[in-house]
């Protein structure tokens, strides 16, 4: 007979949203509390056996449910970082997910991304509505929680309602068509929500025998023990002088004696088993076993850890080094595909790796090299090369990770390193810089062509009234170049600037907030420039209708100085506006 493993159930959903503490009443332990600052700091898996889960949940005695399953792996992550790289070649490393939503709250920007990675990774999975207690009001007056919702006061109901509504308005935009639990009619094409609190215990009953209905009736034949060993890895830790990995088996059955292929970006690294361990039921510690059968938390000490990395999967080697190339090469590399230019991506795990390529893939963002770990040397030159060939992928966008010491003393003065620990966060600053980016360079451009000024005589520091006149100017706004044109505030042309001086030494231009001396050929300054305060860069029509057209690129400062040109000109000709 086929042997039946645990399903894999991860819990997701936004910061401060009560993952754990839902996870918590649902094992009976109190991790929560132990967290610091009440965030999960990393993964954590917990197996529940099918005895635990019939305590738990009196109403699979009530209803004579038959259950065929072992009981659950439950992985609490932080927030969704983590859970981004549970995945496996075919989708998600979870056969089920719970998204713990705060009804008070809603969808987060947190929580839209864990839904995407969801869909992304093909997962099937149930709505907490957590924090039912909080909603102003609320009472228990029943253990039947369907029955304790109609209960409530008709101001309490239509408060409960409204948000419930809200929430389904919200996951429609999105794609799914949600319920609650106990008005869903079709669960393949249905998203079931169920009302809850973490806090008082209220409707975990009915999430509980959700997830055991959901997983007796549609995963029973995904759940059959393959005949290799299949798993992922999902840190490497160092304690003392011992180095281990804690990985999750999510197929078959690993022996300490096995030989185990781990992929990498290069060649699969093959290692022998020194010490295997698995989880023990409700609990973070784990045993020494000589077999874990999946599913199952395990930790395991390898002959060999150099250059393994997290989120990479594994599979027991015998002697199909072909065979396991092709398999690897598959759920890696088709999926991590690059553009022939485009930005450098690195991340902390293949899995939040390959999420964040697929979301920046949907703002259609290229990618020239993307690989996990931390911000490197390599990884800054191929930035600077970016730069010269496209300033706007000078760019190392870091999820998760950090730099490496090798690069802080390095030149970045041309690139942009931006890391973030939410991929939404990490794009959107991303989207942001490049836009910022771009305008300065078209800006850079356009100023090239098309320069505007505005100077205001320095009268105390006349040098020399002719031939050619040099005086001091207080560059106002814009900038000044030796050869620009310049007019007075009748659009009078006085002369082109021959030179530009500051401290005896000639500048080639002078910017907005600089004092310098400039020298004008065939000026007296005493008859032309006495009486006059400002002078400004001539513009032509074509160049002014050219910065007219780019306003949006231009400071408040620069368009003021637009404006006093199109009031000068429009004496001369009435077709100057802006």
């Amino acid at each position: 007979m086929t042997q039946i493993r645990q399903p894999i159930v991860t819990v997701a959903g936004h910061v401060d949203h009560g993952k754990t503490t839902l996870l918590d009443n649902i094992r009976r332990t109190g991790v929560a509390e132990s967290e610091a600052g009440g965030i999960t700091q990393k993964i954590s898996f917990t197996k529940v056996p099918l005895e635990n889960i019939k305590r738990r949940c009196s109403l699979i005695y009530e209803k004579n449910i038959k259950l065929d399953f072992p009981g659950f792996i439950f992985i609490d992550t932080p927030g969704h970082a983590a859970f981004s790289h549970l995945r496996k070649r075919g989708g998600s490393l979870a056969d089920l997910a719970i998204l713990v939503v705060d009804i008070n709250e809603g969808i987060m920007p947190q929580t839209a991304e864990v839904i995407e990675i969801l869909k992304l990774n093909k997962t099937p999975f149930v709505v907490a509505l957590n924090k039912i207690d909080n909603i102003s009001g609320w009472k228990k007056q029943s253990e039947d929680l369907k029955e304790n919702i109609e209960k409530q006061p008709l101001n309490v109901k239509l408060n409960f309602d409204e948000k419930v509504y809200t929430l389904i308005g919200s996951l429609h935009h999105h794609g799914f068509n949600a319920k609650l639990f106990y008005e869903i009619v079709d669960f393949t094409s249905q998203l079931a929500l169920i009302p809850c609190s973490a806090k008082t215990g209220e409707g975990i009953n009915e999430l509980i025998l959700m997830l055991c209905g959901l997983s007796q009736k549609f995963l029973k034949n995904n759940l059959r023990l393959g005949e290799k060993a299949r798993g992922v890895i999902l840190e490497i830790k160092k304690e003392k002088n011992m180095e281990y990995i804690e990985a999750v088996l999510y197929d078959g059955i690993l022996s300490v004696n096995d030989e185990i292929a781990i992929a990498s970006f290069s060649e699969p690294i093959i290692t022998k088993i020194r010490f295997l361990e698995e989880i023990l039921p409700v609990s973070t510690k784990f045993k020494p076993v000589h077999k874990v059968i999946a599913a199952n938390g395990i930790r395991m000490q390898l002959i060999t850890s150099y250059e393994i990395l997290p989120g990479m999967p594994f599979i027991t080697f015998k002697n199909d080094l072909e065979k396991i190339k092709e398999e690897f090469k598959k759920e890696i590399f088709e999926k991590i595909k690059t553009d022939d230019e485009g930005i450098i991506v690195k991340a902390h795990s293949l899995g939040s790796l390959e999420a964040l390529i697929n979301l920046l893939r949907e703002e259609k963002i290229k990618i020239i090299s993307a690989g996990i770990g931390k911000i490197n040397k390599k990884d800054v030159i191929a930035a600077q090369t970016n730069f010269s060939l496209n300033p706007l992928n000078a760019v190392i966008l870091g999820f998760n990770v950090e730099e490496d010491e090798e690069i802080k003393n390095l030149d970045k003065s041309k690139i942009k390193i931006i890391k973030n620990d939410v991929i939404y966060r990490l794009i959107e600053d991303l989207i942001k810089y490049q836009k910022e980016k771009n305008d300065e360079i078209k800006k850079s451009r356009l100023m090239e062509l098309n320069v505007v000024g505005k100077l205001r005589i320095l009268h105390n520091f006349l040098f020399r009234n002719s031939n050619p006149a040099i005086f001091g100017v207080a560059v106002e706004s814009g900038k000044i170049r030796p050869g620009l044109t310049l007019i007075n505030e009748n659009g009078e042309e006085i002369s082109k600037i021959k030179e530009i001086q500051h401290e005896n030494k000639q500048l080639n231009e002078a910017v907005s907030g600089m004092q310098v001396a400039i020298s004008l050929p065939g000026v007296n300054f005493e008859r032309q420039l006495k009486n006059e305060n400002f002078l400004y860069v001539n513009l032509t029509e074509n160049q002014f209708r050219n910065l007219k057209n780019n306003k949006d690129l231009l400071t408040l400062e620069e368009i003021a100085i637009l404006q006093k040109i199109a009031e000068i000109k429009r004496k001369e000709n009435p077709c100057w506006g802006i």
